[in-house]
């Protein structure tokens, strides 16, 4: 599948968030990757904008980065300062 110019900006804001929230905790990507349980190559693919990362990925990376999943995804948390419930509003 081909993305959209939009798509690939999209990849590439998430890798930066990613690779902006690592530094500031002073780590490598290899020490995300062992407390995201995740590859140090993923990680800098990730941080790249050349890989469509997954809704469970997601979830390891924002906890090993202890940031909120909105943190990562909107760049900033709900207005209440917790993530989204699992349940649908009504």
């Amino acid at each position: 599948m081909a993305y959209s110019e939009a798509d690939i900006e999209k990849l590439k804001s998430f890798g930066l968030k990613i690779k902006e929230l690592r530094e500031a905790l002073g780590l490598s990507q290899l020490q995300l990757s062992f407390k995201a349980d995740l590859d140090r190559t993923y990680i800098g693919s990730l941080e790249r904008g050349y890989r469509n990362v997954s809704l469970l990925n997601i979830h390891k990376l924002a906890e090993a980065l202890e940031v909120p999943v909105a943190i990562l995804v909107d760049g900033h948390p709900q207005s209440d300062g917790s993530e989204a419930s699992a349940s649908p509003p009504d």
